[in-house]
């Protein structure tokens, strides 16, 4: 049972709302600067579990937290979908005219970019969190500083809303997974999504036969990622994930792969949160 979740970021970031829509109850959320802490408050059992984005429809996949999992063989027990609305918001009183700098996540800067070439006297600036920016304002009360968060973060921290869905791309979704410590199971009879990770030797066609296999065994790919070996060159780790309608044909496919892939490792079996 999870009662305690983690997050990178603070109240009225993208990670609390998902903690809100997915557990749909009271949880605590534990607020943490990055990652790397939200993954310290699981191990070191401050949490029971821990929300990760994983990537994102416009910007792609964030491949240090697949590194974070697969370093702290983390399991992931879930997933879920938020389609991410990028709002401008400062202290009241004040037009876009009056902004001079916006701060916000990299990821969210980077989903946006397009809005801004029609106001070039406002510097982007790079930071930890969306929401710690909104909480930074009013703190600190800060003028002719922006912030690009969620609609949340402008409620919580008492911020008015200058301009609304800035992303480039109306349609933003980003995927989050819920990541629990080694030796957790879920009830089969509720799988129908798992994630791997596996190297191969850089032969021709190795890539090629393990998909190969995938298929035969009637599972659908929905994402391959690589991840370069740090302490081998010019070698690579492979992220994918795969759907299935059934778990033994699930199986199948594993035991086959396990016998041709290297460091062969499930980081994760669970319900397709787009079915």
């Amino acid at each position: 049972m999870i009662s305690s979740v983690a997050i990178q970021g603070v109240k009225g970031s993208f990670h609390h709302i998902v903690s809100q829509q997915y557990f749909k109850k009271d949880i605590t959320v534990k607020e943490c600067l990055t990652f790397e802490n939200a993954v310290e408050c699981l191990l070191n059992n401050h949490s029971d579990a821990v929300i990760m984005a994983l990537e994102n429809s416009i910007a792609g996949s964030i491949i240090p937290n697949y590194a974070l999992i697969d370093a702290h063989n983390l399991i992931i027990v879930a997933e879920h979908y938020l389609d991410v609305q990028h709002h401008l918001m400062a202290l009241p009183n004040q037009s876009i005219n009056d902004i001079e700098e916006v701060y916000s996540h990299p990821m969210a800067l980077l989903q946006c970019k397009a809005f801004f070439k029609d106001y070039p006297h406002i510097k982007l600036i790079e930071d930890k969190d969306t929401a710690e920016v909104a909480k930074r304002i009013q703190e600190k009360q800060l003028k002719n500083i922006a912030a690009i968060a969620s609609k949340l973060a402008s409620d919580i921290f008492e911020l008015d809303i200058l301009a609304e869905s800035i992303q480039t791309i109306p349609h933003n979704e980003t995927r989050f997974v819920v990541v629990k410590k080694p030796n957790t199971s879920n009830n089969s009879k509720n799988i129908d999504k798992a994630s791997l990770k596996f190297e191969l030797d850089h032969k021709r066609g190795s890539l090629a036969t393990i998909l190969n296999v995938l298929s035969d065994c009637k599972l659908n790919l929905t994402k391959i990622q690589s991840l370069p070996k740090i302490d081998t060159p010019w070698k690579y780790a492979f992220f994918v994930d795969v759907c299935f309608e059934s778990y033994n044909d699930y199986e199948k496919a594993i035991a086959i792969v396990k016998l041709m892939a290297e460091e062969f490792k499930v980081l994760g079996e669970y319900k397709n949160a787009k079915r």
